[in-house]
């Protein structure tokens, strides 16, 4: 298989793994518990959390231990609504289905939610955000990154006008994480995920800013400071710091290998004609979304499929969903444009021979749909 759907997950890394085996293994106390076989698993789950504090840039009791970064992104929202005053949210409309989902959710309780659409390059303007921001606004969200297009948010700029506003900013980072530095400065809170990285599934870490007023999420024991009920996963969070910490140290051969990769691929699929990059220049190095001239992006991912080649037609989370992108649509591309969408997102583990393959297949799969 040539798996080019590294936006959507990636493949546990060896060396995470082998971090993660003696904890999988002999080492598999409840770390909660006061006996010896817990404490050791505690002492793995206290090292992780200085090791991914590090990386952050925090200390370590602003980092918490979620499910990745959809309960991040849900916690964030609602935590931040219940722990502020004000009844109205500022959602970008290019966010993740978590936080966009939240928003719709917090409606039930009163909430009004404005989505602030980005501009034709697919990036939401600081002005624009300032524009939405009311007295009664008490959170605002947008990624550092975009997941289908890849486009980077000018997130210093954004964080900016919300702390000047007193308005509670989290900045989803699931696609930056080891690939940009975190902006731990300029936000309130932050997500991210393990298996965008090269670690496990079912874990992530979130950062919360020191006293930023925020309630929990989920209530039950006293982990993670009584603000994250449930037993700690411990395998998880050692995976977790190892990946992170490796994605960190090779972050800069792995951005320059994988650009390169997703340059030449993108300039040879150019080349076939009436295809189109969708957003701007500013992107994460493994993202190219491109539409393809009359030709329907399910079609296209299907004929892929079918020569073992992965690749999306949006976020994994939205799978199944029979819609448009709501990221395409929000910045302003035709329909036709929008459904004929595909997205290549590359990792470190491809090659340049599986990208001259997946152009080869790509041209046979147009002509195919474009004769009918």
């Amino acid at each position: 298989m040539i798996y080019l759907d590294n936006a959507s997950t990636t493949p546990l890394d060896g060396d995470v793994l082998e971090a993660m085996t003696p904890y999988l293994k002999e080492n598999f106390g409840n770390p909660s518990s006061q006996h010896s076989a817990g404490r050791r698993s505690a002492e793995g789950v206290l090292s992780a959390r200085d090791k991914i504090a590090a990386l952050f840039g925090c200390k370590g009791d602003e980092v918490f231990f979620v499910s990745g970064g959809t309960e991040a992104g849900n916690w964030a929202l609602k935590g931040a609504c219940a722990g502020g005053r004000g009844k109205h949210i500022v959602v970008s409309a290019i966010e993740h289905p978590a936080l966009i989902e939240s928003a719709n959710d917090m409606k039930r309780y009163g909430y009004e939610v404005t989505f602030v659409k980005p501009d034709k390059d697919g990036a939401v303007r600081p002005e624009s955000i300032e524009s939405a921001l009311r007295e009664d606004t008490v959170f605002c969200a947008v990624m550092h990154a975009n997941n289908e297009t890849g486009v980077i948010q000018p997130v210093e700029e954004i964080g900016a006008v919300c702390r000047a506003r007193g308005v509670f900013y989290y900045c989803d980072c699931v696609q930056t994480a080891g690939v940009l530095p975190f902006p731990q400065k300029h936000c309130d809170a932050f997500g991210i995920s393990a298996h965008k990285f090269y670690g496990p599934k079912g874990f992530g870490a979130m950062f919360v800013r020191k006293g930023a007023p925020i309630q929990r999420l989920i209530s039950g024991g006293s982990q993670e400071q009584g603000l994250r009920g449930g037993t700690t996963n411990t395998a998880g969070a050692v995976g977790c710091a190892a990946a992170l910490e490796k994605a960190v140290r090779d972050r800069e051969k792995n951005n320059g290998y994988i650009s390169a990769l997703r340059d030449g691929f993108v300039e040879k699929v150019l080349s076939l004609g009436g295809t189109h990059v969708n957003g701007g220049a500013n992107r994460l190095p493994s993202t190219a979304n491109i539409s393809f001239d009359g030709c329907g992006g399910e079609n296209i991912l299907f004929l892929l499929d079918m020569k073992g080649i992965a690749v999306s037609t949006g976020s994994a989370c939205s799978a199944g969903a029979v819609k448009a992108s709501h990221v395409l649509t929000a910045m302003g591309l035709e329909e036709d444009r929008v459904k004929s969408a595909v997205r290549f997102t590359f990792g470190k583990y491809n090659t340049s021979e599986e990208a001259d393959f997946v152009v080869c297949a790509l041209k046979d799969a147009l002509k195919a749909i474009r004769r009918y």
